[in-house]
């Protein structure tokens, strides 16, 4: 499981984690969607949010998906903090 930026033939931004995948569809969980804010930033809510709260994981037609890619590193520190999973500081190298 990885936590992947994927663009949507929609134009909607997601970050979500990556259960599985094959030639038709893409299973994910915990997805959101990066909106703007009133202040110039960027917020992030769910992806789905009347999708009931006891499904856990969701199929997506991988024909609406435009690409598939790394998140930024902020973004995914933000990402980790918002569903309680261990948050490791970037790497460093010491000189």
């Amino acid at each position: 499981m990885t936590v992947k930026l994927i663009r949507m033939s929609s134009g909607e931004d997601l970050i979500a984690t990556v259960i599985s995948e094959d030639d038709k569809i893409l299973t994910i969980k915990d997805s959101i969607v990066a909106v703007p804010t009133g202040t110039g930033s960027i917020g992030f809510v769910p992806w789905s949010p009347l999708l009931n709260k006891s499904q856990k994981e969701l199929g997506v037609n991988k024909s609406f998906v435009v690409y598939i890619a790394e998140v930024d590193d902020d973004v995914l520190n933000q990402y980790n903090k918002m569903f309680n999973r261990l948050v490791t500081p970037p790497r460093k190298i010491i000189t």
